[in-house]
């Protein structure tokens, strides 16, 4: 006995559930500019098909972010040249080492480590696995992989171009961290892997409520990473600051580019169906 296809599952599902999130800027905009993006997403699906459109906008997502991470790079070397927002980095860390008792340091600690190398890739690749085969989709996939891997991109540019070095070991909370220090790539997972993450639930949610819920989860999360390695001392303030701006920058290009993969689906979804009417018509 066969049991018919779910219809959150596969393309169905997403052309059920997904496209509704936000379509009045993607799909119902008709400013010239729009109607041009829409145009263009169009052709490039017909010649590779939607999940390769979706690899290429990302592709192209990733070329944007290096130069946004080498700008980055650039305005941080003119702050700190000028002391200005880097002001606060001393200040900041001074006032954290105010706060430290061994019981927070151990909570904090373990709490950051959810955003570093072994807890994030955890998340990440649990996540998707449970996402793809419950959706029967590559999407989650593509998305995760392509946050994951903006992430270090980013953080290997900018560790590369600055070197800047850590707070001094006496004023940070063991384990110790040896490489260089901007941007933090802890905050950088936590904004954009978790971000999207939190954008492929919000997509299936059906309440304001719930969606609210997982968009304030994610956000609060960001947020006490980036806090927790300025309180640790493994970043300066900057770093943090960094990681925020570059990952919440990533975490739009990726969204973006999924949002015009849908387009293409729904595009293709109607000609299909189109065609079918006029094979039966005739």
């Amino acid at each position: 006995m066969t049991h018919p296809r779910d219809s959150s599952q596969g393309v169905e599902g997403e052309l059920a559930q997904d496209t509704t999130f936000d379509d009045r800027v993607v799909r119902k905009a008709d400013s010239k500019a729009a109607v041009a993006v829409r145009q263009g997403v169009q052709r490039v699906g017909d010649r590779v098909g939607p999940n390769s459109a979706l690899i290429l906008l990302l592709v192209i997502g990733a070329a944007i972010i290096l130069g946004l991470s080498i700008l980055a790079a650039e305005i941080y070397e003119a702050v700190t040249d000028r002391d200005g927002v880097a002001g606060l980095d001393q200040p900041l860390l001074d006032y954290a080492i105010t706060l430290r008792s061994p019981q927070a340091d151990a909570i904090i600690t373990a709490y950051t480590d959810i955003a570093g190398q072994i807890g994030m890739p955890v998340i990440a690749v649990g996540t998707l696995l449970i996402l793809s085969i419950r959706r029967r989709s590559w999407t989650p996939v593509i998305l995760i992989v392509a946050a994951g891997g903006g992430s270090l991109l980013m953080t290997v540019v900018g560790k590369n171009f600055i070197g800047r070095v850590r707070p001094e070991q006496s004023e940070a909370v063991p384990p110790y961290e040896t490489s260089a220090s901007f941007p933090s790539g802890h905050t950088l997972n936590a904004v954009a892997v978790i971000g999207v993450i939190a954008y492929l639930l919000i997509l299936r949610r059906q309440t304001r409520r719930a969606r609210v819920l997982i968009a304030l989860g994610a956000a609060l999360f960001a947020l006490t990473v980036g806090l927790s390695r300025v309180y640790l001392g493994h970043h300066w303030f900057t770093d943090v600051l960094a990681g925020w701006v570059l990952g919440a920058a990533w975490l739009a290009l990726v969204i973006c580019a999924h949002r015009l993969y849908l387009l293409i689906r729904e595009q293709r979804h109607a000609r299909q169906l189109e065609q079918t009417a006029q094979d039966r018509a005739a």
